[in-house]
């Protein structure tokens, strides 16, 4: 079954296309890692993926349903790309229970989901009253995320949700992803600089390269890692030349 569908997808800003991918499903259940440099459109296809800007061309579907002609999507669906995602004047626990109001989820039922992110979501974040506005950048990020996550979304996005967060969080975050997906069959599409990160969650890996998806490889063996290595590698070989 197809979690999201993109057809004939084109954005473009002042007649400069930022993303244009003709084809791309993405099937239930999968893991989908998408890398790509600066500028590469990765950020503007999870916003479109969300309907928060709209495309100059083609559609977006989620689970069937075109996103910018119908909101049932939202039901089912995780998110978090950046702050603008969270209410800074809450506590992060009044956000938590915020985001299960949306989502029909009593407060009980917020505090038995959040048990299994005590390892993310320390005591500094939990157990004050610190409105989110006053917490670090990787607090801000990890309430961000959890709160895409306690919902058990059918289908996650998630935007460099790496950053920001000290390695052992990190590992956590990875390990809290695979673990929604092995339980709640979560179909999940993050974007991330950080090869290593998409190598080790990902079922298959997209690489984006000036709106384009330049390579879209299934991540069954270490054949993806070194393609895109070797990607890079040569890419900042010939800017190195350009800049000679």
């Amino acid at each position: 079954m197809k979690a999201i569908n993109i057809t004939n997808l084109k954005k473009a800003y002042n007649n400069v296309p930022v993303v244009d991918i003709p084809l791309l499903n993405i099937y239930q259940g999968e893991i989908v890692g998408v890398v790509g440099n600066n500028g590469a459109g990765k950020t503007t296809l999870l916003r479109l993926c969300l309907d928060l800007i709209k495309a100059t061309k083609g559609t977006v579907s989620l689970n069937g349903t075109v996103v910018s002609k119908d909101d049932c999507w939202k039901k089912v669906t995780g998110s978090y790309l950046d702050t603008n995602f969270l209410l800074e004047f809450l506590t992060a626990k009044e956000f938590l229970y915020f985001t299960g109001e949306a989502y029909r989820l009593s407060k009980a039922e917020i505090d038995k989901r959040k048990i299994v992110f005590n390892k993310l979501m320390t005591d500094e974040i939990t157990g004050n009253e610190k409105y989110i506005h006053e917490l670090s950048s990787g607090n801000k990020q990890k309430v961000g995320i959890v709160s895409a996550m306690i919902i058990h979304p059918e289908i996650l996005i998630l935007d460099e949700p790496f950053n920001f967060l000290d390695p052992t969080s990190q590992f956590e975050l990875k390990r809290l992803l695979k673990e929604l997906n092995t339980i709640h069959k979560t179909t999940i599409l993050v974007s991330s600089h950080n090869i290593e990160h998409i190598i080790n969650l990902s079922s298959r890996v997209i690489l984006m390269e000036k709106g384009r998806i330049a390579k879209d490889r299934n991540n069954d063996n270490k054949e993806v890692e070194n393609e895109l290595r070797r990607y890079f590698e040569l890419f900042n070989e010939k800017e190195a030349l350009k800049n000679e």
